[in-house]
């Protein structure tokens, strides 16, 4: 059954008033709705997008400056930015536009992206290259830019975009999931970095009927794939009352839900004796058992419990 909806009089209204954000792709799709709904809450807002194709190829101001222009004609700030974010160079000049311009910087959603679909054995180097440099590495670049700014202040939210081609798998996506794969990883370190200074960094497994996503929904589901659906949780994402720090989420229809990486009781052989592997064969369906199955928090604390068991501690 869908969940009701709350009282609009009982539930509380996010606002942005005086924070600044910065929304990386936001001339179409997903990314000008955070940077329309941002505006119309209150966030003064820089909106970047190299205006290029779908793989990535060419550039023009006009989808930037097409939502400046909505965003000021509905009453709000904004400001337009052409700068790509696969190069250290580009991230931090989007970063210094929003400071110089508006005075800092509270938020960054990472949304920028492109995709050129080929089986890896099949893709062209400079392709991959480009898919990579813009998810990964300018996802990571725009943080390290954002970072010093938000420190001056001592807050920040961050949001980035992830996907299930990389964390489920997607034919001819190996770079695009990859690199997608790659958000969870920035997001765990820079959450433990970055978070007892007030900076919260989060991730989204989004779905939506978007240009990068033609062709590839199915059918039958496109109509629920609004990318309006995605927005809401990506603003509670970036706002204040928000505390997730180090969440994944998956955000589609509707649907919002949290994510997590589960780890398997397995198997512990006594470090003290010879391993084979023979010994992992005969004990790999055990090893694959999970259930019993719990949260993934890293390899040596499990580890230390389950030696302490066994009395090798």
């Amino acid at each position: 059954m869908p969940d009701p909806s709350p009282n609009p009089d009982e539930a509380m209204t996010l606002r942005f008033d005086g924070r600044v954000a910065i929304v990386t792709g936001a001339g179409t799709g997903i990314g000008r709705i955070y940077a329309l709904q941002l505006a119309e809450r209150g966030a003064k807002v820089v909106v970047n997008d190299l205006g290029g194709s779908v793989i990535g190829q060419g550039g023009s101001s006009q989808a930037a400056d097409s939502v400046v222009a909505e965003i000021r004609a509905a009453g709000g700030e904004a400001l337009a930015n052409y700068d790509s974010v696969a190069t250290a160079e580009g991230a931090e000049r989007i970063v210094a536009a929003a400071v110089q311009h508006f005075g800092r910087l509270d938020v960054l959603i990472n949304n920028a992206g492109n995709l050129k679909m080929a089986r890896l054995g099949e893709a062209a180097v400079h392709d991959v290259d480009a898919q990579v440099g813009v998810h990964l590495m300018g996802s990571l670049y725009c943080c390290r830019a954002a970072l010093p700014a938000m420190q001056r202040h001592g807050y920040g939210r961050i949001v980035l975009t992830s996907s299930g081609s990389g964390l489920v798998g997607f034919a001819e996506q190996a770079a695009y999931g990859a690199a997608k794969t790659g958000m969870v990883g920035l997001m765990n370190c820079i959450s433990r970095e970055y978070g007892e200074q007030g900076i919260f960094t989060n991730t989204i497994v989004p779905t939506a009927t978007t240009r990068m996503s033609q062709g590839l929904l199915w059918p039958k589901m496109e109509k629920f794939l609004r990318p309006e659906l995605v927005a809401p949780a990506v603003l509670f994402l970036a706002s204040e009352g928000c505390t997730s720090n180090s969440g994944m989420f998956a955000v589609a229809g509707g649907h919002v839900a949290k994510l997590e990486v589960h780890k398997a009781p397995g198997v512990q052989f006594d470090p003290n004796q010879a391993v084979t592997p023979e010994m992992v064969a005969m004990r790999f369906d055990t090893v694959c058992d999970m259930s019993g199955a719990t949260e993934f928090r890293g390899t040596q604390a499990a580890m230390e419990k389950m030696l302490t068991e066994m009395g090798v501690m």
